[in-house]
């Protein structure tokens, strides 16, 4: 049985935790899907497996585009969510649309699996990407109003931004801060720092969200503090993604791009 613990739903109280420990996902949690409203449940469910007290989500060579035909960019992920909701089909409201006037395509129920509003979030991954691929995690606005909608991001990871330090260690530049996308209150606070970690082994990666300030970890190591933060319950999204256009890509990727999530925390 997974060692996870939810408290009863409450958006001050953050604490919870899953070692992916059981047999499959818990889907009173998550939703196996990413951003099913601008597309479909069958379109955009996520390709994973539990296993060995993880989650891995991958994107196998066979599996399809998201939103083909109406995202600029052709794109393939597989990502999970602590929580899904929108408007009827033909609406606007939804969960991070892509362009302006975006109609949600399928009707998603209102699911909240855990919404917490401060705290500190810790989550422990390693990730096999390459030059056309990357991995993130990141906390979302409910955007059950419009301006609800602002993004804290704990990481961010291109396969073309790995690297080599001066002794041959493998380093990395991990994005992490804020975007604001239509909450007026924030600004976007967004970098990148260069660490001296491989990311195919396990690190932790961490932000801790107070009100009017977040700071972001890896390993404990502080790489960046926002003085502003987003003032309302978000939701977790995790996900692995593929550019199949992204420059000097051609046919299939080099390694099939994985996200292994070995757990998540909320404290």
């Amino acid at each position: 049985m997974a060692l996870r613990t939810l408290l009863p739903m409450t958006t001050d109280e953050p604490g919870f935790f899953d070692d992916f420990a059981a047999a499959d996902l818990d889907i009173g949690v998550w939703v196996p899907h990413y951003l099913p409203m601008w597309s479909s449940r069958a379109a955009s469910a996520a390709t994973y497996r539990v296993a060995g007290s993880e989650l891995r989500l991958t994107i196998p060579p066979d599996q399809g585009l998201w939103c083909a035909g109406d995202h600029e960019e052709p794109l393939r992920v597989s990502g999970i969510a602590s929580g899904v909701f929108s408007g009827p089909v033909g609406s606007t409201k939804g969960q991070q649309p892509f362009r302006d006037g975006l109609l949600v395509r399928e009707f998603q129920p209102t699911q909240w699996g855990w919404i917490p509003k401060f705290g500190r979030i810790d989550v422990r991954a390693r990730m096999v990407i390459d030059s056309r691929s990357m991995a993130s995690v990141w906390m979302v606005g409910l955007e059950d109003a419009p301006e609800r909608s602002g993004e804290i991001c704990l990481f961010e990871v291109f396969g073309d931004a790995l690297g080599l330090d001066d002794r041959g260690r493998p380093t990395v530049a991990v994005g992490a801060g804020i975007h604001p996308f239509r909450d007026r209150a924030l600004v976007d606070e967004f970098g990148t720092t260069r660490r001296a970690i491989d990311i195919a082994e396990f690190h932790t990666y961490s932000a801790r969200w107070d009100p009017g300030r977040v700071a972001f970890f890896v390993d404990d190591a502080l790489i960046r503090t926002v003085h502003q933060a987003p003032d309302y319950p978000m939701q977790m999204m995790i996900a692995v993604f593929d550019f199949p256009a992204k420059a000097g890509a051609s046919g299939a990727p080099a390694v099939v791009p994985e996200l292994v999530i070995d757990w998540v925390k909320g404290s």
